[in-house]
Formats: C-alpha cells, sequence, structure tokens
C-alpha cells in the first residue's frame, strides 16, 4: 500500500504543460513572421486575403487555385516561405456573418496547425470580417487556448513550454485582452481540469485524490467551502447505493460538495456529476477491449465542479454548488452482486441486476442531498451514463433529458451558443414503468429498450417532479476520435463550456 501512495504522489507531482502566452495588439497587418489569416467563401481572396495576396505580389490567389481552396469553414491552407512571410496559415471562415462558435474555431484551427515548437511567434489576424457582436478577438483567444491543449505529461520527450512560440491576436477589439484574461480563460483552464482528470490514469485519480486535486484548484479563491463526505459520512446519512458501487474497492468512495455562494439572495443552482474513477463493471465485469477508457467515467464530476471554478475565479454573482459522487467500481468479495438489494438515502430500495450500471446508484443519492441540504431552484445532472446515447444521437450531440419544457428548452439554446450540441430524448411515464421491481422498489439495469431513457427515468425516480431537473447523459461525447477545431483527440472536457453559458444566461 506505501509502494502504491508514493507512486500516485510522484505521478501527481509530474508538471502540466505550460500555455504559450496570448496578448493583444491592435490591428495592422504585419511585415514578416507567422500569421493566420480568416478567409471567408469565394474563388478569389477578399478582404484580408486580398490585401495580403496584394503584399505577397498574387501568392495567395495562386495558391488558392492550385490547392482549390476556397475558404469553406474549417478548410485550411499553410503555405511556407511565400516572402515577406516564414510561415501563412489560410483558415476558412464561410459566409458572414461569422458567429461566436466560429471565431472560436478559427482560433481553435489556428492553434492545431501550429503547435509552436519552432518558437516563433504566431501573429493571429482578426479584422475586416462581416461578423456577430460577440464573434470577439476574445472568442478568437479563447478558441486558440482550448485548441491548444494537449495531453503529455507522462511523455519523457514531452514539448518544453519554454521553446513554444508566443501568440499574438490582432484585432480592433478594444476590451478583447480584458475580457479573455479577466473571464474567458478562466473558463479555459477548467475545461482543461476536467479533460486532464479525464486523461488522468486510473492510479493517479482516485475518489481521495480527485478531491485533492480541485482542494488545490480552489486555493485562495473567495466565496468557496469545500467538504468531502467520505464512508462514515455517507453511512450516517443513509447513502446505500453510493457505498454499494464503492465496496469492492479498496479505495473508498467520497462525495465532493463544493459550494460557491457569492450570489446574495439568487437562488440556488446545484449540478450534479457521476464520479466513476474507474469502472471494471465490477462483478458484472466489462469486456477487457476499451475498459482502460473506463478511467473516464468520472467525466461527469469533473465537468461540475470545473465549472463551479470557472464561475468562482471569475467572480461571478452566483450561488453554485456542485457534487462529485465518487467512487471506484471494481471486482471483490465485498463488492455487490446481481440480486442485492441496497437502500438509498430517500429510503427507496434498489434490486441490482447489473453492478455495470453503477452511474445511476451514485448519482441517485447524490441527487437527493442536494434536494434536502440546498433546495435548488434548478438541479442538473451530467453522466457519462450510457452507451445507448450515442446509438441514439451519435458522437457530435448529448442527450438532454427533462420533465420541465422550459428547462430543457434553455439547455438547448445554450448548447447551440456554447457549441456544445444537444438533443432531447424522450423521458416518459413508460420509462418509470420499466423501471419497478418485484423484489424492490425500482431496478438499477437490465432493461433492454431505450436505455438512455431508462437511465435518465432512474435519476429522475429520485427527484422530486415539481423540481426543475434536467439529465445530461454525455457518453458519446465526453472523447473525441478526431481534431475537432476546438478539441484535439481525446478527452473533450464537454460540458463545462454549455453549463457555464447556461449560468450566465439564467442565474447571474
Amino acid at each position: 500500500m506505501r509502494l502504491i501512495l508514493t507512486l500516485a504522489f510522484l505521478l501527481l507531482a509530474v508538471p502540466a504543460l505550460a500555455q504559450r502566452q496570448i496578448t493583444f495588439m491592435p490591428f495592422e497587418l504585419p511585415e514578416a513572421g507567422s500569421i493566420v489569416v480568416p478567409v471567408t467563401t469565394g474563388e478569389t481572396p477578399s478582404g484580408l486575403a486580398a490585401l495580403l495576396d496584394s503584399r505577397t505580389d498574387g501568392a495567395i490567389a495562386l495558391a488558392m487555385v492550385e490547392a482549390a481552396f476556397t475558404g469553406e469553414k474549417h478548410q485550411t491552407l499553410t503555405l511556407f516561405g511565400i516572402k515577406p512571410y516564414s510561415r501563412i496559415d489560410l483558415i476558412g471562415i464561410g459566409d458572414g456573418p461569422v458567429d461566436r462558435v466560429a471565431a472560436e474555431n478559427y482560433g481553435g484551427l489556428a492553434a492545431s496547425l501550429n503547435d509552436g515548437s519552432s518558437g516563433s511567434t504566431v501573429n493571429v489576424l482578426w479584422s475586416e470580417i462581416d461578423r456577430a457582436g460577440d464573434a470577439t478577438a476574445a472568442q478568437v483567444a479563447f478558441g486558440y487556448r482550448l485548441g491548444d491543449y494537449r495531453f503529455d505529461r507522462y511523455h519523457e520527450d514531452r514539448l518544453d513550454p519554454a521553446t513554444r512560440g508566443d501568440v499574438v491576436i490582432l484585432s480592433d477589439d478594444a476590451d478583447a485582452e480584458s475580457r479573455f484574461t479577466g473571464d474567458l480563460r478562466h473558463l479555459a483552464d477548467a475545461v482543461f481540469l476536467a479533460r486532464d482528470l479525464s486523461s488522468e490514469p486510473g492510479n493517479v485519480i482516485y475518489p481521495q485524490s480527485f478531491v485533492d486535486r480541485f482542494r488545490e484548484a480552489f486555493e485562495g479563491v473567495d466565496d468557496v467551502t469545500i467538504r468531502a463526505l467520505d464512508e462514515d459520512d455517507l453511512a450516517r446519512l443513509g447513502m446505500g447505493a453510493h457505498l454499494g458501487v464503492g465496496s469492492g474497492s479498496d479505495r473508498p468512495p467520497r462525495l465532493l460538495i463544493i459550494e460557491y455562494l457569492a450570489g446574495d439572495d439568487r437562488p440556488t443552482l446545484a449540478l450534479a456529476g457521476k464520479g466513476i474513477t474507474f469502472d471494471s463493471g465490477g462483478i458484472s465485469l466489462k469486456d477487457g477491449e476499451g475498459m482502460g477508457r473506463m478511467k473516464a467515467d468520472m467525466t461527469g464530476a469533473a465537468v461540475v465542479s470545473a465549472t463551479v471554478l470557472a464561475a468562482a475565479r471569475r467572480g461571478a454573482r452566483v450561488n453554485l454548488v456542485a457534487l462529485a459522487a465518487l467512487a471506484e467500481n471494481m471486482p471483490s468479495g465485498s463488492a455487490i452482486r446481481p440480486g442485492d438489494v441496497l437502500t438509498s438515502m430517500s429510503g427507496k430500495t434498489i434490486e441490482i441486476n447489473s453492478t455495470d450500471a453503477e452511474g445511476r446508484l451514485v448519482l441517485s443519492d447524490a441527487v437527493y442531498y442536494a434536494q434536502e441540504e440546498y433546495a435548488p431552484d434548478v438541479l442538473i445532472d451530467v453522466a457519462t451514463l450510457t452507451g445507448s446515447v450515442s446509438r441514439a444521437v451519435g458522437n457530435d450531440l448529448a442527450g438532454v433529458f427533462s420533465r420541465h419544457d422550459g428547462l430543457a428548452e434553455q439547455l438547448l439554446a445554450a448548447g447551440e451558443a456554447s457549441g456544445e450540441k444537444m438533443w432531447r430524448l424522450p423521458l416518459s411515464d413508460t420509462h418509470f414503468e420499466q423501471i419497478k421491481s418485484t423484489v424492490a422498489d425500482i431496478i438499477n439495469g437490465g432493461i433492454s429498450a431505450a436505455g438512455a431513457s431508462i437511465g435518465a427515468a432512474f435519476i429522475g425516480s429520485f427527484v422530486a417532479e415539481d423540481q426543475r431537473w434536467a439529465h445530461l447523459d454525455i457518453a458519446g461525447v465526453d472523447f473525441t476520435e478526431v481534431v475537432l477545431p476546438t478539441t484535439p483527440i481525446g478527452y473533450s472536457g464537454w460540458g463545462v463550456r454549455v453549463l457555464d453559458e447556461y449560468l450566465r444566461r439564467h442565474h447571474e
């Protein structure tokens, strides 16, 4: 045990990659160096591209023709040694007006094209564009920061941060620097923390070390109280569902509670996240193929906790609580078995049909506790809950479930605005009927049809019908197999941006 703890400490001590410095300057076309240029759709250069074409004696127009580059959204073309520039990255932004998400995607693509390994300063141009009012240079910088993410802390040859070139955003947006440094930088850091925790191996992130990471992240932040309920606290509160999931592991469960109460008399928003730091499936053991990714079955907990971090660091005037329901689901002689019956904090009894339907168990106690302790105006839970959600809506959308049409519509709109899109899936009386048990009050798994809706109904069984509540199933979007404009291949930290957007619109 001492060896395990020592190894975990050493791994936790590995530094994360420092981010490139992003600065802002008034727009002026650079005389030389490395530049990134937005290009609107068209067969010939226009706007900045036309100005650059003139500066390079027609080289841009010629290159566009030869490469069939027309400025379609997300199309890119990199040119080297076109005098007087060492490097030119052209990025298509489509037809105007460009919206906020397009601005962020432009920045993210700029970062993905040039990792800074040359050490040269990257000049990102953002001017003379038909754009919406919120498509600012600050959003470009935010997108750049997100696209610049990498998780390489365990690589011996990882890129030395000191050798990476700086980034300069050239625009005429007067308040871009203050908007980025005082606000959006904190949001990007929160997304990074969620990505980091999902990417970490299971021998590094487990319930207690997850708690430790967030205690460290919140050091020096005002108006924050952090509590971590241990196994004795969970037993005292009657959280038999949460305890049951963690009973097979040598690493005991935790319920991390982060309170950020800076909103005076504003109503409270409670966020609950599934935090299974490794999911073997328990006695209902998963297939070995792909089990390694189950280190990230705690993404929901990371997302809700990081959302509070972003709000607190920027000083949002809100009352916000995150509950991270943390456990490691392992098979052992002390693990729960199919056929067992657990008693939840609510008093409802649960027949265990599958120990691999564990996320809904820890959330059942967490959402009930949130209602009892905080009487929130709105309760939202986030979980990598079911594989069936991606079969329903694919890997580009999360599933949102709610009994409350207004709340669902607000979340869908926040998803559109933030670029983290969702699709509303059904939650009907039939789904609640299907989880009734002949042995206990409800059963936790084994229902073959509409698995994502069944999982939502299970969690909803512990939420009062008049409580405004939504469930976000992010199992299809928490990992990306392809490079996206603001998300490299890997764990996405999906959910921080949409929850932050919802928070700004409806709780500040």
